[in-house]
Protein backbone atom coordinates (compact mmCIF):
# COMPACT_ATOMS: atom_id res chain seq x y z
CA UNK A 1 0.00 0.00 0.00
CA UNK A 2 1.35 3.40 -0.97
CA UNK A 3 2.14 5.67 1.95
CA UNK A 4 1.70 9.45 2.23
CA UNK A 5 5.33 10.00 1.19
CA UNK A 6 4.67 8.18 -2.10
CA UNK A 7 1.69 10.36 -2.94
CA UNK A 8 3.56 13.50 -1.92
CA UNK A 9 6.47 12.56 -4.18
CA UNK A 10 4.14 11.80 -7.12
CA UNK A 11 2.40 15.13 -6.60
CA UNK A 12 5.72 16.96 -6.54
CA UNK A 13 6.87 15.25 -9.75
CA UNK A 14 3.57 16.03 -11.49
CA UNK A 15 3.76 19.67 -10.46
CA UNK A 16 7.34 19.85 -11.69
CA UNK A 17 6.36 18.42 -15.06
CA UNK A 18 3.49 20.88 -15.38
CA UNK A 19 5.81 23.79 -14.64
CA UNK A 20 8.56 22.54 -16.96
CA UNK A 21 8.97 24.61 -20.10
CA UNK A 22 9.57 22.47 -23.17
CA UNK A 23 11.95 23.91 -25.73
CA UNK A 24 11.60 23.43 -29.50
CA UNK A 25 14.50 22.08 -31.56
CA UNK A 26 14.95 25.51 -33.14
CA UNK A 27 13.24 28.88 -33.35
CA UNK A 28 13.15 31.15 -36.40
CA UNK A 29 12.44 34.73 -35.27
CA UNK A 30 11.29 37.21 -37.91
CA UNK A 31 11.31 40.97 -37.40
CA UNK A 32 8.56 43.29 -38.67
CA UNK A 33 10.93 44.43 -41.45
CA UNK A 34 11.17 40.89 -42.85
CA UNK A 35 7.40 40.39 -42.71
CA UNK A 36 6.83 43.79 -44.33
CA UNK A 37 9.27 42.97 -47.12
CA UNK A 38 7.82 39.53 -47.78
CA UNK A 39 4.22 40.75 -47.72
CA UNK A 40 5.06 43.72 -49.95
CA UNK A 41 6.56 41.38 -52.54
CA UNK A 42 3.52 39.12 -52.42
CA UNK A 43 1.21 42.10 -52.93
CA UNK A 44 3.25 42.93 -56.05
CA UNK A 45 2.98 39.32 -57.21
CA UNK A 46 -0.80 39.54 -56.85
CA UNK A 47 -0.96 42.84 -58.79
CA UNK A 48 -2.46 44.70 -55.85
CA UNK A 49 -1.70 48.10 -57.41
CA UNK A 50 -3.46 47.04 -60.60
CA UNK A 51 -6.51 46.21 -58.48
CA UNK A 52 -6.48 49.79 -57.20
CA UNK A 53 -6.28 51.15 -60.75
CA UNK A 54 -9.40 49.18 -61.63
CA UNK A 55 -11.55 50.20 -58.65
CA UNK A 56 -15.08 50.69 -60.07
CA UNK A 57 -15.71 54.08 -58.48
CA UNK A 58 -18.43 55.19 -60.87
CA UNK A 59 -20.39 51.95 -60.91
CA UNK A 60 -20.34 51.52 -57.12
CA UNK A 61 -21.62 55.08 -56.64
CA UNK A 62 -24.44 54.40 -59.10
CA UNK A 63 -25.31 51.06 -57.50
CA UNK A 64 -25.19 52.32 -53.88
CA UNK A 65 -25.48 56.10 -54.01
CA UNK A 66 -24.46 57.85 -50.78
CA UNK A 67 -24.05 54.54 -49.01
CA UNK A 68 -27.78 53.75 -49.23
CA UNK A 69 -29.05 57.06 -47.76
CA UNK A 70 -32.31 57.69 -49.74
CA UNK A 71 -32.21 61.51 -49.53
CA UNK A 72 -28.54 61.83 -50.47
CA UNK A 73 -28.99 58.97 -52.90
CA UNK A 74 -31.40 60.94 -55.07
CA UNK A 75 -28.92 63.83 -55.13
CA UNK A 76 -26.10 61.51 -56.16
CA UNK A 77 -28.28 59.99 -58.88
CA UNK A 78 -28.98 63.47 -60.19
CA UNK A 79 -25.28 64.39 -60.07
CA UNK A 80 -24.20 61.16 -61.76
CA UNK A 81 -26.09 62.24 -64.89
CA UNK A 82 -23.52 65.01 -65.37
CA UNK A 83 -20.39 62.85 -64.79
CA UNK A 84 -19.06 61.37 -68.02
CA UNK A 85 -16.48 59.13 -66.33
CA UNK A 86 -14.90 58.65 -62.92
CA UNK A 87 -11.92 56.42 -62.36
CA UNK A 88 -8.55 56.03 -60.63
CA UNK A 89 -5.76 57.82 -62.53
CA UNK A 90 -2.80 56.81 -60.34
CA UNK A 91 -2.31 54.33 -57.51
CA UNK A 92 0.49 53.36 -55.15
CA UNK A 93 0.89 51.17 -52.09
CA UNK A 94 3.20 52.94 -49.66
CA UNK A 95 5.49 51.19 -47.17
CA UNK A 96 3.65 48.66 -45.07
CA UNK A 97 3.64 49.05 -41.31
CA UNK A 98 3.54 46.17 -38.85
CA UNK A 99 3.04 47.01 -35.20
CA UNK A 100 2.25 44.98 -32.08
CA UNK A 101 -1.26 45.06 -30.70
CA UNK A 102 -1.92 46.49 -27.24
CA UNK A 103 -1.57 43.07 -25.56
CA UNK A 104 1.49 42.06 -27.63
CA UNK A 105 -0.24 38.86 -28.78
CA UNK A 106 -1.18 40.04 -32.28
CA UNK A 107 0.32 42.13 -35.07
CA UNK A 108 -1.51 45.00 -36.73
CA UNK A 109 -0.78 45.23 -40.46
CA UNK A 110 -1.37 48.61 -42.09
CA UNK A 111 -1.33 48.99 -45.89
CA UNK A 112 -1.27 52.73 -46.77
CA UNK A 113 -2.84 53.57 -50.16
CA UNK A 114 -2.05 56.71 -52.13
CA UNK A 115 -4.31 57.31 -55.16
CA UNK A 116 -5.62 59.95 -57.48
CA UNK A 117 -8.97 59.80 -59.22
CA UNK A 118 -10.41 61.97 -61.93
CA UNK A 119 -13.86 62.71 -63.28
CA UNK A 120 -15.12 64.69 -66.24
CA UNK A 121 -18.32 66.70 -66.73
CA UNK A 122 -19.69 68.56 -69.76
CA UNK A 123 -19.34 71.84 -67.85
CA UNK A 124 -15.57 71.38 -67.51
CA UNK A 125 -13.16 70.90 -70.39
CA UNK A 126 -10.34 69.43 -68.28
CA UNK A 127 -10.36 66.49 -65.87
CA UNK A 128 -11.10 67.24 -62.24
CA UNK A 129 -8.59 65.26 -60.16
CA UNK A 130 -8.78 64.30 -56.52
CA UNK A 131 -6.09 63.02 -54.17
CA UNK A 132 -7.26 60.02 -52.15
CA UNK A 133 -5.43 58.62 -49.13
CA UNK A 134 -6.67 55.69 -47.12
CA UNK A 135 -5.37 52.60 -45.37
CA UNK A 136 -6.26 48.95 -45.27
CA UNK A 137 -5.75 47.27 -41.92
CA UNK A 138 -5.68 43.63 -40.82
CA UNK A 139 -4.65 41.54 -37.82
CA UNK A 140 -2.09 38.70 -37.77
CA UNK A 141 -2.76 36.27 -34.96
CA UNK A 142 -2.15 32.66 -33.97
CA UNK A 143 -5.21 30.43 -34.07
CA UNK A 144 -5.06 26.98 -32.52
CA UNK A 145 -6.92 23.82 -33.48
CA UNK A 146 -6.51 20.07 -33.05
CA UNK A 147 -3.74 20.19 -35.67
CA UNK A 148 -1.85 22.87 -33.77
CA UNK A 149 -1.30 26.59 -34.16
CA UNK A 150 -1.49 28.54 -37.42
CA UNK A 151 -0.67 32.09 -38.37
CA UNK A 152 -3.75 33.74 -39.86
CA UNK A 153 -4.72 37.16 -41.16
CA UNK A 154 -8.13 38.35 -39.99
CA UNK A 155 -10.39 41.45 -39.83
CA UNK A 156 -9.19 43.09 -43.01
CA UNK A 157 -11.00 46.37 -43.64
CA UNK A 158 -10.49 50.05 -44.17
CA UNK A 159 -8.62 51.60 -41.24
CA UNK A 160 -11.01 53.93 -39.33
CA UNK A 161 -10.22 57.60 -39.77
CA UNK A 162 -7.61 57.03 -42.46
CA UNK A 163 -9.64 58.30 -45.43
CA UNK A 164 -8.70 61.75 -46.75
CA UNK A 165 -9.88 63.34 -50.03
CA UNK A 166 -8.77 66.65 -51.52
CA UNK A 167 -8.83 68.40 -54.89
CA UNK A 168 -5.50 68.48 -56.70
CA UNK A 169 -6.48 71.69 -58.51
CA UNK A 170 -9.18 74.27 -57.85
CA UNK A 171 -11.64 75.39 -60.52
CA UNK A 172 -14.57 77.78 -60.56
CA UNK A 173 -16.91 78.03 -57.60
CA UNK A 174 -19.53 75.89 -59.36
CA UNK A 175 -17.08 73.16 -60.36
CA UNK A 176 -15.45 73.17 -56.93
CA UNK A 177 -18.87 72.77 -55.32
CA UNK A 178 -19.71 69.83 -57.59
CA UNK A 179 -16.28 68.27 -56.91
CA UNK A 180 -16.82 68.63 -53.16
CA UNK A 181 -20.16 66.83 -53.55
CA UNK A 182 -18.50 64.00 -55.49
CA UNK A 183 -15.84 63.62 -52.80
CA UNK A 184 -18.43 63.60 -50.04
CA UNK A 185 -20.28 60.81 -51.88
CA UNK A 186 -17.01 58.86 -52.28
CA UNK A 187 -16.37 58.86 -48.52
CA UNK A 188 -18.75 55.95 -47.77
CA UNK A 189 -17.85 54.24 -51.05
CA UNK A 190 -14.06 53.84 -50.77
CA UNK A 191 -14.07 51.79 -47.53
CA UNK A 192 -16.50 49.36 -49.15
CA UNK A 193 -14.28 49.04 -52.20
CA UNK A 194 -11.14 48.51 -50.10
CA UNK A 195 -12.83 45.70 -48.19
CA UNK A 196 -14.38 44.01 -51.24
CA UNK A 197 -11.60 44.55 -53.81
CA UNK A 198 -8.27 44.86 -51.96
CA UNK A 199 -8.75 42.81 -48.79
CA UNK A 200 -9.06 39.49 -50.68
CA UNK A 201 -5.74 40.30 -52.38
CA UNK A 202 -4.07 41.10 -49.04
CA UNK A 203 -5.39 37.84 -47.59
CA UNK A 204 -4.15 35.84 -50.58
CA UNK A 205 -0.73 37.54 -50.39
CA UNK A 206 -0.48 36.64 -46.69
CA UNK A 207 -1.38 33.01 -47.41
CA UNK A 208 1.38 32.84 -50.04
CA UNK A 209 3.87 34.42 -47.66
CA UNK A 210 3.00 31.92 -44.94
CA UNK A 211 3.43 29.01 -47.35
CA UNK A 212 6.80 30.40 -48.45
CA UNK A 213 7.94 30.57 -44.83
CA UNK A 214 6.85 26.97 -44.26
CA UNK A 215 8.70 25.89 -47.39
CA UNK A 216 11.96 27.62 -46.48
CA UNK A 217 12.13 26.00 -43.03
CA UNK A 218 11.45 22.58 -44.55
CA UNK A 219 14.34 22.64 -47.03
CA UNK A 220 16.58 19.66 -46.08
CA UNK A 221 20.05 20.44 -44.76
CA UNK A 222 22.64 18.18 -46.40
CA UNK A 223 25.16 16.71 -43.93
CA UNK A 224 27.47 14.44 -45.93
CA UNK A 225 25.24 11.41 -46.56
CA UNK A 226 22.65 12.39 -43.92
CA UNK A 227 19.96 15.07 -43.99
CA UNK A 228 18.60 17.30 -41.26
CA UNK A 229 15.11 18.68 -41.85
CA UNK A 230 13.10 21.17 -39.82
CA UNK A 231 9.32 21.50 -39.76
CA UNK A 232 6.89 23.84 -38.09
CA UNK A 233 5.85 22.83 -34.60
CA UNK A 234 3.91 25.96 -33.68
CA UNK A 235 4.02 29.71 -34.36
CA UNK A 236 4.02 32.43 -31.74
CA UNK A 237 3.90 36.22 -31.62
CA UNK A 238 6.10 37.98 -29.09
CA UNK A 239 5.55 41.74 -29.09
CA UNK A 240 6.42 42.63 -32.72
CA UNK A 241 8.28 39.42 -33.62
CA UNK A 242 6.89 36.30 -35.28
CA UNK A 243 8.50 33.14 -33.92
CA UNK A 244 8.29 29.83 -35.75
CA UNK A 245 8.96 27.03 -33.25
CA UNK A 246 10.47 24.11 -35.14
CA UNK A 247 10.96 20.40 -34.67
CA UNK A 248 13.61 18.47 -36.58
CA UNK A 249 14.54 15.02 -37.80
CA UNK A 250 17.78 13.44 -38.94
CA UNK A 251 17.61 10.96 -41.85
CA UNK A 252 20.22 8.67 -43.36
CA UNK A 253 21.11 8.32 -47.04
CA UNK A 254 18.15 5.94 -47.53
CA UNK A 255 15.70 8.48 -46.14
CA UNK A 256 15.18 6.52 -42.92
CA UNK A 257 14.67 8.75 -39.89
CA UNK A 258 17.43 8.00 -37.38
CA UNK A 259 16.58 10.64 -34.79
CA UNK A 260 13.75 13.02 -33.94
CA UNK A 261 14.19 16.34 -32.19
CA UNK A 262 10.88 17.33 -30.68
CA UNK A 263 10.05 19.59 -27.77
CA UNK A 264 12.36 18.81 -24.91
CA UNK A 265 13.16 19.84 -21.36
CA UNK A 266 16.62 20.73 -22.69
CA UNK A 267 17.06 24.45 -22.18
CA UNK A 268 17.02 26.91 -25.09
CA UNK A 269 17.94 30.51 -24.38
CA UNK A 270 16.21 32.86 -26.82
CA UNK A 271 18.28 35.97 -27.55
CA UNK A 272 16.48 39.15 -28.58
CA UNK A 273 16.75 40.26 -32.19
CA UNK A 274 18.37 43.58 -31.19
CA UNK A 275 17.89 45.15 -34.60
CA UNK A 276 18.61 41.99 -36.60
CA UNK A 277 16.12 41.17 -39.39
CA UNK A 278 15.90 37.54 -38.28
CA UNK A 279 17.59 34.93 -36.13
CA UNK A 280 17.65 31.14 -36.23
CA UNK A 281 18.33 29.69 -32.78
CA UNK A 282 19.26 26.00 -32.90
CA UNK A 283 19.26 23.87 -29.77
CA UNK A 284 22.61 22.40 -28.73
CA UNK A 285 21.64 18.74 -29.19
CA UNK A 286 20.52 19.44 -32.78
CA UNK A 287 23.82 21.17 -33.59
CA UNK A 288 25.65 18.28 -31.97
CA UNK A 289 23.81 15.78 -34.16
CA UNK A 290 24.70 17.81 -37.27
CA UNK A 291 28.39 17.82 -36.29
CA UNK A 292 28.25 14.09 -35.55
CA UNK A 293 26.75 13.41 -38.99
CA UNK A 294 29.71 15.17 -40.61
CA UNK A 295 32.30 13.33 -38.49
CA UNK A 296 31.20 9.71 -37.95
CA UNK A 297 33.40 7.23 -36.00
CA UNK A 298 36.45 6.24 -38.03
CA UNK A 299 39.72 4.33 -38.00
CA UNK A 300 43.05 5.73 -39.18
CA UNK A 301 46.28 3.81 -39.81
CA UNK A 302 49.31 6.11 -39.93
CA UNK A 303 52.81 5.08 -41.11
CA UNK A 304 54.33 7.46 -38.65
CA UNK A 305 57.94 7.33 -39.90
CA UNK A 306 56.85 8.28 -43.44
CA UNK A 307 54.11 10.78 -42.67
CA UNK A 308 55.37 12.42 -39.49
CA UNK A 309 59.06 11.47 -39.08
CA UNK A 310 59.77 13.98 -36.31
CA UNK A 311 56.92 12.62 -34.24
CA UNK A 312 58.16 9.08 -34.90
CA UNK A 313 61.50 10.00 -33.32
CA UNK A 314 59.82 11.64 -30.35
CA UNK A 315 57.55 8.62 -29.86
CA UNK A 316 60.60 6.36 -29.86
CA UNK A 317 62.26 8.55 -27.21
CA UNK A 318 59.11 8.50 -25.06
CA UNK A 319 58.80 4.70 -25.26
CA UNK A 320 62.51 4.36 -24.47
CA UNK A 321 61.83 5.89 -21.06
CA UNK A 322 59.27 3.12 -20.44
CA UNK A 323 61.02 0.16 -22.09
CA UNK A 324 64.31 0.62 -23.94
CA UNK A 325 64.16 -2.83 -25.54
CA UNK A 326 60.69 -2.12 -26.95
CA UNK A 327 61.81 1.23 -28.33
CA UNK A 328 64.60 -0.48 -30.27
CA UNK A 329 62.01 -2.70 -31.98
CA UNK A 330 60.30 0.29 -33.64
CA UNK A 331 61.01 -0.02 -37.36
CA UNK A 332 60.56 2.34 -40.31
CA UNK A 333 57.11 0.87 -40.94
CA UNK A 334 55.83 1.50 -37.42
CA UNK A 335 52.08 2.16 -37.39
CA UNK A 336 49.89 4.25 -35.15
CA UNK A 337 46.26 3.17 -35.22
CA UNK A 338 43.68 5.77 -34.16
CA UNK A 339 40.04 4.80 -33.64
CA UNK A 340 37.34 7.28 -32.65
CA UNK A 341 34.94 5.28 -30.52
CA UNK A 342 31.97 7.61 -30.80
CA UNK A 343 31.00 10.73 -32.67
CA UNK A 344 32.34 14.00 -31.22
CA UNK A 345 30.19 15.71 -28.61
CA UNK A 346 29.74 19.46 -28.81
CA UNK A 347 29.77 21.29 -25.48
CA UNK A 348 28.76 24.93 -25.07
CA UNK A 349 29.68 27.08 -22.10
CA UNK A 350 29.63 30.86 -21.68
CA UNK A 351 29.50 31.40 -25.41
CA UNK A 352 32.47 29.10 -26.10
CA UNK A 353 32.50 25.73 -27.86
CA UNK A 354 34.43 22.60 -27.07
CA UNK A 355 34.33 19.17 -28.72
CA UNK A 356 34.92 16.05 -26.62
CA UNK A 357 35.92 12.67 -28.07
CA UNK A 358 36.69 9.15 -26.88
CA UNK A 359 39.67 7.76 -28.79
CA UNK A 360 41.59 4.49 -28.79
CA UNK A 361 45.24 4.67 -29.88
CA UNK A 362 47.52 1.71 -30.56
CA UNK A 363 51.21 1.58 -31.53
CA UNK A 364 52.58 -1.27 -33.66
CA UNK A 365 56.36 -1.76 -33.96
CA UNK A 366 56.13 -2.56 -37.70
CA UNK A 367 53.47 -3.08 -40.33
CA UNK A 368 53.96 -6.87 -40.10
CA UNK A 369 53.17 -7.37 -36.42
CA UNK A 370 49.59 -7.84 -35.31
CA UNK A 371 50.00 -7.30 -31.59
CA UNK A 372 50.36 -3.65 -30.51
CA UNK A 373 52.92 -2.44 -28.03
CA UNK A 374 50.09 -0.95 -26.04
CA UNK A 375 46.49 0.30 -26.30
CA UNK A 376 45.50 3.65 -24.83
CA UNK A 377 42.01 4.91 -24.10
CA UNK A 378 41.97 8.70 -24.38
CA UNK A 379 39.42 11.24 -23.23
CA UNK A 380 40.26 14.07 -25.62
CA UNK A 381 38.88 17.53 -26.26
CA UNK A 382 39.41 20.45 -28.61
CA UNK A 383 38.55 24.10 -28.45
CA UNK A 384 36.29 24.85 -31.41
CA UNK A 385 35.08 27.87 -33.35
CA UNK A 386 32.08 28.28 -35.58
CA UNK A 387 32.49 30.60 -38.52
CA UNK A 388 30.46 31.28 -41.63
CA UNK A 389 31.29 30.86 -45.29
CA UNK A 390 28.50 32.50 -47.28
CA UNK A 391 25.32 30.83 -46.03
CA UNK A 392 27.20 27.87 -44.54
CA UNK A 393 28.20 27.25 -40.94
CA UNK A 394 31.63 25.69 -40.50
CA UNK A 395 33.10 24.24 -37.31
CA UNK A 396 36.87 24.27 -36.96
CA UNK A 397 38.68 22.28 -34.25
CA UNK A 398 41.90 23.52 -32.67
CA UNK A 399 44.64 21.27 -31.31
CA UNK A 400 43.53 18.15 -29.47
CA UNK A 401 44.23 17.83 -25.77
CA UNK A 402 44.54 14.43 -24.12
CA UNK A 403 42.70 15.18 -20.88
CA UNK A 404 42.82 11.66 -19.46
CA UNK A 405 44.71 8.59 -20.66
CA UNK A 406 43.95 5.03 -19.60
CA UNK A 407 46.25 2.05 -20.25
CA UNK A 408 43.87 -0.53 -21.68
CA UNK A 409 46.44 -3.12 -22.76
CA UNK A 410 50.22 -3.37 -22.78
CA UNK A 411 52.70 -5.79 -24.32
CA UNK A 412 55.70 -3.95 -22.93
CA UNK A 413 54.81 -4.08 -19.25
CA UNK A 414 52.73 -1.83 -17.04
CA UNK A 415 53.53 1.86 -17.08
CA UNK A 416 52.01 5.22 -16.25
CA UNK A 417 50.19 6.36 -19.45
CA UNK A 418 50.70 9.98 -18.36
CA UNK A 419 54.29 9.56 -19.61
CA UNK A 420 52.86 9.52 -23.16
CA UNK A 421 50.36 12.34 -22.66
CA UNK A 422 52.20 15.03 -24.62
CA UNK A 423 53.29 12.85 -27.56
CA UNK A 424 49.80 11.33 -27.73
CA UNK A 425 48.19 14.77 -27.98
CA UNK A 426 50.65 15.76 -30.70
CA UNK A 427 49.96 12.61 -32.72
CA UNK A 428 46.22 13.18 -32.49
CA UNK A 429 46.59 16.84 -33.45
CA UNK A 430 48.87 16.00 -36.40
CA UNK A 431 47.07 12.92 -37.73
CA UNK A 432 43.40 12.97 -36.63
CA UNK A 433 42.68 16.69 -36.47
CA UNK A 434 43.32 17.53 -40.18
CA UNK A 435 41.12 14.61 -41.18
CA UNK A 436 38.23 15.77 -38.97
CA UNK A 437 38.56 19.42 -39.98
CA UNK A 438 38.55 18.32 -43.62
CA UNK A 439 35.17 16.67 -43.10
CA UNK A 440 33.80 19.59 -41.13
CA UNK A 441 34.90 22.06 -43.82
CA UNK A 442 31.97 21.00 -46.02
CA UNK A 443 29.88 23.01 -43.55
CA UNK A 444 26.24 23.04 -42.54
CA UNK A 445 24.21 24.89 -45.19
CA UNK A 446 21.56 27.31 -43.94
CA UNK A 447 19.56 27.92 -47.11
CA UNK A 448 16.93 30.04 -45.35
CA UNK A 449 19.50 32.88 -45.13
CA UNK A 450 19.35 33.45 -48.89
CA UNK A 451 15.66 32.55 -49.01
CA UNK A 452 15.04 35.50 -46.68
CA UNK A 453 16.99 37.79 -49.02
CA UNK A 454 20.45 37.86 -47.44
CA UNK A 455 23.73 36.80 -49.02
CA UNK A 456 25.69 35.62 -46.00
CA UNK A 457 25.22 34.49 -42.43
CA UNK A 458 26.82 35.30 -39.12
CA UNK A 459 26.75 33.12 -36.02
CA UNK A 460 27.18 33.31 -32.28
CA UNK A 461 26.84 30.98 -29.31
CA UNK A 462 24.80 31.06 -26.15
CA UNK A 463 25.10 28.60 -23.27
CA UNK A 464 22.75 26.15 -24.98
CA UNK A 465 22.33 27.11 -28.64
CA UNK A 466 23.84 28.26 -31.88
CA UNK A 467 22.34 31.51 -33.19
CA UNK A 468 22.40 32.36 -36.91
CA UNK A 469 21.76 35.93 -38.07
CA UNK A 470 22.41 37.73 -41.37
CA UNK A 471 25.95 39.03 -41.81
CA UNK A 472 26.49 42.77 -41.64
CA UNK A 473 26.92 44.32 -45.07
Amino acid sequence: MAGPWTFALCGLLAATLVRATLSPAAVLSLSPEVIEGKLTQKLKDHDAVDILWRLPLLSIMREKPAGGNPILGSLVTFLMKYIIWLKVTSANILQLQIQPSADGQELVVKVPLDMAAGFNMPLVKSIVEMHMETEAQAIIRVETSERGGTLVLRNCSNSPGSLRLSLLRRFSFLVNSLADKVMSFLLPTLPTLVKSQLCPVIEAAFEDMREDLLHLVRVPVSLSSDHLQFDLLSPAIKHDVIQLHLQAKLSDSQGKVTKWFNESAVSLTMPTLEGEPFSLTIRQDVVNAAVAALVPPEELMVLLDYVLPELALRLKSSIKVINEKAADQLGPTQIVKIVTQETPELLLDQGRAKVAQLIVLEVFATSEVRRPFFTLGIEASSEAQFYTKGDQLVLNLNEISANRIHLMNSGIGLFDPELLKDITAEMLTSALLPNENGKLSSGIPVSMVKALGFEAASCSLTNDALVVTPASS
